[in-house]
């Protein structure tokens, strides 16, 4: 298939610019076999079934966006890829001219400042030496990265987006972009999910800044794609192995997680993996997902998950219907994959 294949027309302003007051009043879509309903995302609790297991990610988005000064005096901006031990980092940098090993950035102010040394490079990422740990360093300097088609301004005056940016569940630090299916959950409804007798487990997927880089080429069989780090727990292994009902991913990062385990047989690492259509799903039965980008990998997921033509009809609906697309819109249940 080729990149147009994906494409399809967006009025602007669809695109959601800030949360809703209440994570689970988002309007939700259920693609079924030959028709739409248009549910609340808060009736999820009706479409899922006692035996199911309802798989999460637990990852917390960092302030993953740094403004910092060349050891020259230039300006520098440099966003998070990952974490790779407690001190050094992986960034994509913006400068006007390359970085060398040994070069040295400063970010902070004059009553607290931190260095970031210039280690090597990894493709187009800088490999950082901070002073201090990696989260620590962000925690106190960062800004949180909202996805480009979001006027930060706009978002941060409705509900600053380090409380409304984040799933309530959010607990392993790492991402640079938020599990966004994630954000409808509230506590109340993953609590009167779990009395109806459904299993809700956690796996972790942290998310890089890949994510928001497009597809540049037309033909999807030369597209590379990033790399992101994942772990299933020995917690979450057992109850994946235990179910009964269908697997049910809360996004796209769960599928990819869940997907790349059964595919390596490793519970823990990376994975590059790209699911277009035609792909073999091994574990995910059902899929929550919110309303993705024209022409992205993630709209690729959803068209092989629910099948290509299924997943024209659902954005068409979408979009007549005038439901609010990408990280703060509405959602998405596809309660069970296309037999190829």
């Amino acid at each position: 298939m080729r990149l147009t294949d994906f494409d399809y027309p967006l009025p602007a302003e669809l695109i959601a610019q800030t949360p809703l007051a209440d994570r689970s009043a988002s309007r939700l879509l259920v693609v079924e076999e030959s028709a739409d309903r248009h549910q609340q995302f808060s009736d999820l609790l009706t479409e899922l079934r006692p035996d199911d297991l309802l798989v999460v990610n637990d990852t917390r988005v960092l302030k993953a966006r740094l403004a910092a000064q060349k050891d020259t005096g230039g300006a520098a901006e440099l966003l998070l890829e990952r974490i790779e031990s407690e001190c050094v980092a992986l960034c994509q940098v913006r400068v006007s001219k390359s970085l060398q090993p040994g070069r040295v950035l400063s970010v902070g102010s004059a009553q607290q400042t931190d260095t970031l040394t210039m280690i090597d490079r990894a493709g187009e990422f800088y490999r950082l030496q901070f002073s201090r740990p990696v989260v620590d360093v962000l925690d106190d300097h960062g800004e949180m990265p909202l996805p480009p088609y979001i006027d930060a301004q706009v978002a941060d005056a409705a509900e600053p987006a380090d409380q409304r940016y984040q799933t309530v569940y959010a607990d392993v630090p790492g991402a640079v972009a938020a599990p966004t299916a994630g954000l409808h959950f509230t506590d109340e409804l993953l609590a009167a999910i779990r009395n109806k007798g459904i299993k809700v487990v956690a796996i972790t997927l942290h998310v890089g800044a890949g994510t928001f880089q497009p597809v540049r080429v037309d033909d999807l069989a030369e597209h590379k794609m990033h790399a992101e780090r994942y772990h299933i727990s020995a917690t979450a292994r057992a109850a994946l192995d235990r179910c009964k009902g269908r697997v049910v991913a809360v996004g796209t990062t769960v599928v990819r997680a869940l997907e790349s385990a059964a595919a390596s047989a490793e519970d823990s690492g990376d994975t590059n993996i790209f699911i277009t259509p035609g792909f073999q799903f091994r574990v995910v039965d059902a899929l929550v997902t919110n309303f993705h980008l024209p022409k992205s990998t993630l709209l690729m997921l959803v068209a092989a998950f629910t099948g290509y033509e299924r997943m024209q009809r659902a954005y068409r609906s979408a979009v007549a219907e005038r439901y609010r697309f990408f990280s703060y819109g509405d959602a998405m249940f596809l309660p069970f994959r296309a037999s190829l």
